[in-house]
This record gives structure tokens, C-alpha cells and sequence, in this order.
């Protein structure tokens, strides 16, 4: 009695709700309608019942239908039933939580869990406590529309979408989804609730926001499109959400129930747009949400079977799992006066597969229940969606379910390839929406550099990245109104300055309540009226974007994040190219899809090994031999720097700059002396220039150009017979030893003070002579020649550092100018090669610049900022054979343009016809060619790999340096360390062959 009594008043509620429901449109809602289950479930035949789902058809067919019947056929009505609730858990909740979970698995057959805010090992020992407690696997999914740690803390935070919408090449975000995808099955989770499809054309819209890739439906649809096959590629559900769509609402559904009150037309032309296309992309899951669109229904699209069933299912077609946005949200049940087991009954019978994150489980089993007893649900629409489930469960590989192991957890989930995809992601998406005065890129040498960050601490860092491109006067504010810091900040600004202006925590969801007033705006005027040049970097939303009318240039960096600092820092310098385009409109200021292109002129893109052919596993062997080095005290740090077709696929510091206990770790700004490498980074290159300019011939004497030559010995050697060390030069002349005396320096060289008189640096406290540089040009000049000739009377080989002294003469000679100021400014500037030039401590902290030998003989002292060779010493720390200081990353921009053939960015430094000539014309005495090292010809080299092509060509350094082109490869190898420090006679790094092995690796990671 008692149970004909409960179905007979089920009934009547069901009639009740169903004709209080006014018709719209073309759909009458009648009970019939309503209730009837979904056409692609109940008109197959039986036997098609049993046949995957086409969203989740593996390759082995057989197998998933045989894992699939087995576990069907084992379960009871109970169980079905319970596949169809999804559990919120709370990692952070206590243990009373995690034993009501295990109730709810154990009793009521749950058939999966949302995981919210926990760490990754709660994560992996909740994971593996609640999968060991079930019979049938648990479907485990997250909210992770930024990657895990939009959930997961001590985890990746990937670019917002609305960051992601600004990006011009989706394979970018393709990669994303496929690193998501890889860290979300390392935590054994196998549902993304990403990506978010909703169009965000309502700026005030106060759920949605950054959440969304922007405002065009196409963008919307292909990134989405991107995201959602880097993920599904990889075995990982992706989930389209919030069907409809929720962009243009004003509500949040959390709370309320928001409206779409548009017609058919509008609705499918730009809502249901994105959806249509991840459809027939082939999208596995499907979030609806808690809209309300009266063209279709008045009731909730979660409770509406016209809106599931009769659109997303029937007219758009979709097959797979339509899973319900959370069930304990407001907006489902606003206006509805039903109970939470009434909730989820109706939500069921309007065609979800799975209800989420349901208020009171036990009540929704039973009220589907009795719905099944009173024929409202047919059982075999039970069956097949049961079956949908389980499919999608063998889809994600849950017939062999394994535990997660707890090991390397962290650092599994933090790996430099994913920073590598991050920084690369926004590294694209950094948007210059406005360059008036067409100041950007910026050249890192201007005279006065000013930051100012509001809301942000000082030495934040993005000033930090802005002081490693150039020297800055940083201030900061931690607000955004604050006139008395306005004021003082201004006394500093002059018609001299450059202003790079950042704002900080901007980045709210609606347009409408954005924290920028009328303060900034004003500064940011006066600014501009005073300044040289004012750049307005915005790191927030792009709806923030109206509050800067008066900047002349305004770029967006979409978000308070480091990794779009470093991008920021390097677009406004030129080191990258500016590419983004704005997702979204800014009132009638920009457009979404506009943005200017800058072309950048000064660094590489850095990508992964894989992405250039080479493998990752195999360049980390470089990680163990060079750090099995340092801890034989071969050298006591190093950089290395490995590019591939025109992208950074290696850049790694190991160790610290000494062997002292407080010696500073070497970092990318550390600063190591060239040494003889200083030959082919200046020289070489400034001869090559000028030769592009007709000012020398190579077969020429170099006493035509250098007269003091003439009536010596030196009278007839050629250019040419220089660049190949056959000119019959001495290898090397300790000229310092003519400049003292037993007990210390000759006086008429040097002195302790530096004065007009000693203007030459030659150490810390050491002073020469101007007029030692006529000197040492004299001791060169009566040099003798090599007694030793070849048959033909000619001189053979032999490497001379004499020669590049003659020809840095003969560079200044024809260009009028200082050897360092030429390559300054031909090439360093250019290039934003920042740490690289002669004479280091003049721009360059001295504690960013690696120690070399402890020089008792000469100098009496260590030597930090000041060349290790004692005659480019004597010099004043210029020459032609050694001087030159740079870190890796800046050394590989001009290696890189000589790779290029002389170009860089948009700029030809060399002709093409120069770098050939240069790098084919081998000598007829060695296996050198112009100015360049190359392999020998029996392979036998203590710092080059055998493995090398034969175009290849290169040069070391007696420090412990190495660079290395190699065009069959593509290839820019630099090897930078101080093996000199303490001591320059410690050579293990030549008797060990540990360049060479490191090179070794590099080519290895190409096979």
C-alpha cells in the first residue's frame, strides 16, 4: 500500500511540474515529451545495445566489449544506478570526510569523484585508498581548466584562457593539453573538466571572465578545439562546459539561474557555435549548465529535455557523456521548489549521464528508482547508459587500473619541459595593443632606465627580469592611488628617461569591477608629458585596458604571473617578437583580433629537444657528466647552451662561480671571460664586416694597410695566411715579463692608483700606462718570425695570438674606431647581447662575473672582471686575441646569426657570401679555414666531438669556453667555464675530454 502510495504521489508531482511548464517555441513540454528517453538510446536494436558508443570506441574493439559485458553483467540494479553520481572530495577535510566517501562508494556504488583544493600525495593516497574500496573503478576527475593547479597545490599553473585566446598558433595550446594530459594521469585522474567553450561576449559577465578564450566564436572553437585533442590524444577526457553557453549572461549560476534569452538563430550562430564544432571534433564529455534559455524551456538546461536530449543529443548529434554542472549550485534549483533527490531525478530523465557533485545521493538513487518502478524510466535507457560509462572507462584504460606511485611525485609533475610549454605559451600571447610614438622594441643601451610597479612589492620580478637586460632605478608602490609615491616617482623623471610602468592584480573576472581609477590614469599622463618614452605594461585583464587612454604604448600581459614577467621583459627589448592579438574588445578602443606585430631582434625561442628532432633523455646525460665534473673539481661551474633550428633546446648553470663555500651559483647572467673565443666573437666578426664593405682584400699584405709594418720582417705576410695561422707568427710572447722586476711591477708601466697618467685597468688595484699599448704594438711589430719553412719555402701552421693582435690594428686602422667600439656597436647593441663586451666591470656587477686564475706570477691577486690573458691585460683588457666577456644565452645570438648566414631577426649583419667565404676557404697548411677552428682530419681534437659534420666550424678558450656552429645540424653549441680558477695549471678539463664528451651527448640526442 505504502508503495503504490508513493508512485501514485510521484506521479502527480511529475504531472504537476510538467504542466506548470508553458509552451516556447516550437517544443511543446508535454508529460510525454518530457519523459520519453533519448532517441539514440531506445530506437536501437537490442544487439546494437551492446556495440561502444562511437565517442568511445577503442582500437580493441573485442576486448573493450568483453571488459565491458563482464562488468555489466555482474552488476545489480544498485549498482547501475550508482554509476551515475559523481562526488565532490575534499583532500583537506579530515578523515570523517574520507570515511563518508567510502560509504557512499561501498553502500551506494558511486561511479566516480570530482577532487577539489589538496596537495599531490593527498591526492595519490586518497586516489588509491577509495579505488582499493570499489569494485568497479572510480571515473576520477578535477576542475583543472589551467592545468592541476587550478586544484592542486605545488603544481603548475598553466596561462588562463583568456591569455591562451590571445595566442595566433593553437599547436601551442595543442602542447598544453597534452602536458595537462600527462600530469592528471600521473595523479590518476581521468576527467579534465576543461575547456570552458562559453563565448565571453558579455564583459561584465561575473563567472566566466578570463575562464573563456575570448569573445570570437571561431577562436573560441579552435582553441578549444586544441585543448581539448592535446588532452583526449593522451587518454584524458575533455569536457566542453557550460552547454549552452554562459558568456553572455549576467548572472552566476552558483547563485542564481542566468538567462539566455535569445532566439534559435543568435543561439546557434554564436553559443552553441563552439559546441557544434568540439562535436564533430568528437568531444567525449559534455558539462550543461545552470541556464535558463526560454526559446527551449523555462526550466533549468540541466532539468530540460528539450535542451539535452532534443538539442545537444538528437539535433547536434552528440554521443558521448553529458554530465551535469555541480548539482549543489543555486542556479538549478532557483524557482523550482524541489528537493535535492527531485533534483536529481529530473536532471537524469532530461538525458545527463552523470550527476555532479548531488546534495543528497541516497534520496537521487531512490527517486530513480521508483521512477523505473513507475515506468517513467525505461531500464534499458539504465542499461545503455551504464554501458556509455563503462565504455568510457575502459576509454581511459580503467580495465587495468594501477595504484599511483608516491615516488618523484613532485617532481614529475614539475618538469622543465612543461615550464618550457608555459613559458613558450606566454611568450606568444604577450599583446601590444598600442605603440603611438613606435618606441618599441627598445634598445637595452639607452642612458636612463626607470621602473615603477604599482600594487606590487619593490625587486619584484618583473623588475628583476628588466634589470637582467639592462640596468634599471626600480620603485615600487603597494597600491594603486598612492599620490605622495606619484610625486616623489616624478622628481626622478626627466625628457632623458625611458618609463617602463607595470600594474599589478587587475585580473578579475568582470570588466566592471576592475581596480584602476582615476589616480593612474592621471599619472600615467604626467609621465607621458615628462618622459623621454612611457610603456604602460598591464599584467591583468584586457578589459583593463580602457583605463590607459593616454598611454602612447600599452601592452597587455593578461596575468600576475612570473613566467609573463620574463616574456614582457624580452618583448619590450626586442628578444622576442610581440605576436598576441586581443581576445576581446575594450569598449571602442581595441578590437578583439587586433594587435601590433613587433618584430623582435635579439634572442631565441626556447622549445624542447623533441621539437627539433633531439631527445630530452638523452641531453640529461650532459646533467651527470657535468656535474660529476665540478665534483671532481674539474672545473667549479659551467654554462651550457645547446640551439637547433633556431630554437634554445638546452640552457642549463651547474655549480657556483669558485670553490669558496660562499661563492655565488652560477645563474644565466653569470659572466665568464671568453678567453681566445674572444678571436671569432670580435674580430672575426669585425673583419667580416668590413670586408663586406670592400675595405681589405684577403690576399693583400698587411703592411699595405699597416705601414709601421713595412721594412720588417712582418713586411709581407697576408691577411689570409693570418686567418689560417700560416703567416710564420710565434705562437705567443709573455710581453708582461718586459714590465717587471723580481720584486714586483716596473713603475713606468704601472701603479696602484688610476689616474690620467694610468688610465688602464690591468687588475683590481693595477693601473697601466697608457703608452704600454704603443709598447706592446712595437714588441709584436720586432717579433721574430718561426725558423721552421715547409719545402716550398713557405710557413707552416702554427696557432698564434700574435696574429689577431695585428689584425685587431688593422680592424681599428680601417674603421676609425676602438676594436670594442666597433663590435658594440656593429653587433652587441644590435643584438641585445647585454652581458658581452671587453672591460665587463664597466656595466656588469663584479659578483655576476666568474673568477679565473689566482695569478701569483704577474698580477699577484685573483682576477673577477678582468681578462685572464696577461697581455690583453696589459692592454687595458682589449685585444684581438683575448678580452671579450659574455654569458652563454647573449654569445649564442651571434653564433646563431652566423649560422644565418649573417642575419638576425630582420637585420643582415654579414653578407651571406662573407660567412661562405669565411667558413669554406680551408687551408692549405692545416685543416682550419678563415679565422675558425674545425675537427682535425683524423678526428683527434680534446674539446670537439668526432661526431660533428664537416661544414661544421668553431673556436675554444683557454678558460675552459667552447662554441661550436655546425650548419648540416642546424646546431649552436656553447660550452662557457672558469677551469682556471684557482688555477690556471689545472687541465683536467683537456686531459679528461670533458667538452668533447658533452658534445658527444649533443649529437647522441640526435640519432
Amino acid at each position: 500500500m505504502v508503495k503504490r502510495f508513493s508512485l501514485f504521489f510521484l506521479t502527480l508531482i511529475l504531472l504537476w511540474v510538467a504542466f506548470r511548464t508553458p509552451v516556447i517555441g516550437e517544443f511543446n513540454n508535454t508529460l510525454l515529451h518530457w519523459f520519453k528517453p533519448s532517441i539514440t538510446d531506445t530506437k536501437k536494436a537490442p544487439h546494437q545495445a551492446l556495440m561502444p558508443p562511437p565517442a568511445f570506441t577503442t582500437n580493441s574493439l573485442l576486448a573493450e566489449n568483453q571488459w565491458v559485458d563482464s562488468v555489466f553483467s555482474s552488476m545489480d540494479a544498485d549498482q547501475k544506478i550508482g554509476q551515475f553520481f559523481m562526488v565532490a572530495i575534499n583532500p583537506t577535510h579530515g578523515e570523517a570526510h574520507f570515511k563518508r566517501i567510502e560509504t557512499l562508494i561501498q553502500t551506494n556504488h558511486i561511479g566516480g569523484l570530482i577532487f577539489f583544493q589538496g596537495d599531490p600525495f593527498s591526492y595519490a593516497s586518497l586516489n588509491n585508498r577509495f579505488q582499493s574500496g570499489t569494485r568497479i573503478p572510480l571515473l576520477i576527475g578535477i576542475d583543472g581548466e589551467w592545468g592541476l593547479a587550478m586544484r592542486v597545490n605545488s603544481t603548475m599553473a598553466f596561462p588562463k584562457q583568456i591569455t591562451l585566446g590571445a595566442i595566433q598558433d593553437n599547436s601551442l595550446i595543442y602542447k598544453m593539453g597534452g602536458e595537462i594530459a600527462r600530469q592528471c594521469k600521473r595523479l590518476g585522474i581521468h576527467l579534465n573538466f576543461a575547456p570552458v567553450v562559453d563565448i565571453n561576449s558579455n564583459p561584465n559577465n561575473p563567472v566566466i571572465g578570463y575562464r573563456s578564450f575570448g569573445e570570437l566564436r571561431e577562436n573560441v572553437a579552435l582553441k578549444s578545439s586544441a585543448y581539448m585533442k592535446g588532452m583526449q590524444n593522451n587518454q584524458l577526457l575533455a569536457c566542453a562546459k557550460h552547454f549552452p553557453g554562459h558568456g553572455d549572461t549576467q548572472g552566476d549560476s552558483h547563485f542564481t539561474l542566468p538567462q539566455l534569452s535569445f532566439n534559435a538563430e543568435r543561439l546557434k550562430s554564436v553559443e552553441l557555435y563552439p559546441f557544434q564544432q568540439l562535436i564533430n571534433d568528437s568531444i567525449k564529455t559534455v558539462i550543461v549548465g545552470h541556464l535558463q534559455v526560454p526559446f527551449y524551456d523555462w526550466r533549468p538546461a540541466t532539468l530540460s529535455q528539450s535542451i539535452i536530449t532534443n538539442l545537444l543529443k538528437t539535433e547536434m548529434g552528440f554521443k558521448g557523456l553529458v554530465i551535469t554542472d555541480a548539482l549543489n549550485m543555486k542556479g538549478v534549483r532557483h524557482g523550482q521548489g524541489i528537493t535535492s533527490g527531485e533534483v536529481d531525478l529530473q536532471a537524469f530523465i532530461a538525458g545527463n549521464d552523470i550527476l555532479l557533485y548531488s546534495e543528497n545521493i541516497p534520496e537521487g538513487i531512490r527517486k530513480i528508482k521508483e521512477a523505473i518502478n513507475a515506468g517513467l524510466i525505461q531500464q534499458t535507457d539504465i542499461d545503455n547508459r551504464v554501458r556509455k560509462i563503462l565504455h568510457a572507462k575502459y576509454w581511459v584504460g580503467l580495465n587495468q587500473f594501477k595504484y599511483i606511485d608516491s615516488n618523484n611525485l613532485y617532481q614529475d609533475l614539475n618538469t622543465n619541459e612543461a615550464n618550457k610549454i608555459k613559458q613558450e605559451l606566454f611568450d606568444n600571447a604577450i599583446t601590444v595593443v598600442k605603440d603611438a610614438k613606435n618606441v618599441l622594441p627598445i634598445a637595452p643601451t639607452e642612458a636612463k632606465f626607470i621602473s615603477i610597479g604599482l600594487d606590487i612589492a619593490l625587486g619584484n620580478r618583473f623588475q628583476q627580469e628588466l634589470s637582467r637586460i639592462t640596468p634599471f632605478q626600480h620603485f615600487a608602490s603597494a597600491s594603486k592611488t598612492d599620490e605622495v609615491f606619484f610625486n616623489n616617482v616624478l622628481q626622478y623623471i626627466d625628457s632623458t628617461s625611458t618609463v617602463i610602468l607595470s600594474v599589478h592584480d587587475i585580473n578579475k573576472k568582470t570588466a566592471n569591477k576592475l581596480e584602476v581609477g582615476y589616480n593612474i590614469q592621471n599619472f600615467v599622463k604626467r609621465l607621458e608629458q615628462k618622459a623621454q618614452k612611457v610603456v604602460v605594461c598591464v599584467f591583468g585583464s584586457p578589459y583593463s585596458l580602457k583605463y590607459f587612454p593616454e598611454s602612447s604604448s600599452l601592452i597587455c600581459g593578461y596575468e600576475d604571473d612570473q613566467t609573463a614577467y620574463s616574456a614582457m621583459a624580452r618583448v619590450i627589448f626586442g628578444e622576442i617578437p610581440a605576436i598576441g592579438k586581443l581576445p576581446v574588445s575594450v569598449e571602442n578602443l581595441f578590437k578583439a583580433g587586433e594587435g601590433i606585430n613587433i618584430s623582435g631582434v635579439g634572442k631565441f625561442a626556447k622549445s624542447s629537444p623533441e621539437s627539433v628532432g633531439m631527445k630530452s633523455i638523452e641531453l640529461f646525460a650532459i646533467d651527470q657528466l657535468v656535474q660529476s665534473s665540478i665534483a671532481q673539481r674539474i672545473f667549479p661551474g659551467c654554462q651550457v647552451l645547446v640551439a637547433r633550428k633556431g630554437k634554445i633546446v638546452y640552457e642549463k648553470n651547474f655549480g657556483k662561480m669558485s670553490y669558496d663555500a660562499n661563492s655565488e651559483t652560477v645563474n644565466s647572467n653569470t659572466v665568464y671571460d671568453l678567453a681566445s673565443v674572444t678571436k671569432v666573437s670580435a674580430t672575426l666578426q669585425a673583419l667580416m664586416v668590413l670586408y663586406d664593405q670592400k675595405k681589405f682584400s684577403l690576399d693583400e699584405k698587411a703592411s699595405h694597410y699597416l705601414p709601421e709594418l713595412k721594412g720588417t720582417n712582418k713586411e709581407n705576410i697576408i691577411i689570409r695566411d693570418i686567418l689560417w695561422h700560416q703567416a710564420g707568427l710565434v705562437a705567443y710572447i709573455p710581453f708582461w715579463e718586459k714590465t717587471r722586476i723580481p720584486l714586483g711591477w716596473k713603475t713606468e708601466y704601472y701603479n696602484t692608483k688610476q689616474s690620467a697618467e694610468y688610465p688602464l685597468e690591468v687588475a683590481e688595484g693595477m693601473f697601466a700606462k697608457a703608452s704600454i699599448r704603443d709598447s706592446v704594438w712595437k714588441w709584436v711589430i720586432k717579433s721574430p718570425l718561426i725558423n721552421k719553412r715547409e719545402k716550398d719555402g713557405s710557413f707552416p701552421f702554427v696557432y698564434s695570438d700574435l696574429g689577431l693582435m695585428i689584425l685587431h690594428h688593422l680592424v681599428e686602422k680601417l674603421s676609425n674606431q676602438p676594436l670594442d667600439a666597433f663590435t658594440t656597436k656593429n653587433f652587441y647593441e644590435p643584438l641585445a647581447m647585454n652581458t658581452t663586451g671587453f672591460n665587463p666591470l664597466k656595466k656588469i656587477n663584479k659578483n655576476q662575473i666568474a673568477p679565473t686564475e689566482n695569478d701569483n706570477l704577474f698580477r699577484g691577486r685573483l682576477l673577477q672582471g678582468t681578462v685572464q690573458d696577461q697581455t690583453a691585460a696589459m692592454l687595458g683588457g682589449v685585444s684581438g686575441h683575448a678580452g671579450l666577456f659574455s654569458n652563454a644565452s647573449d654569445l649564442a645570438k651571434l653564433l646563431q646569426m652566423n649560422l644565418n648566414k649573417g642575419s638576425f631577426g630582420s637585420k643582415q649583419f654579414i653578407s651571406e657570401q662573407t660567412i661562405n667565404l669565411f667558413t669554406n676557404s680551408k687551408a692549405t697548411r692545416s685543416y682550419r679555414v678563415l679565422g675558425w677552428d674545425k675537427l682535425p682530419s683524423d678526428g683527434d681534437s680534446n674539446f670537439v666531438s668526432n661526431k660533428v659534420s664537416s661544414s661544421s666550424y668553431g673556436h675554444s678558450g683557454y678558460t675552459g669556453t667552447l662554441v661550436w656552429i655546425d650548419p648540416e645540424k642546424e646546431l649552436v653549441f656553447v660550452f662557457l667555464s672558469n677551469r682556471v680558477n684557482p688555477s690556471a695549471g689545472n687541465n683536467k678539463i683537456n686531459t679528461l675530454k670533458i667538452r668533447r664528451k658533452v658534445m658527444d651527448i649533443v649529437y647522441k640526442s640526435m640519432e
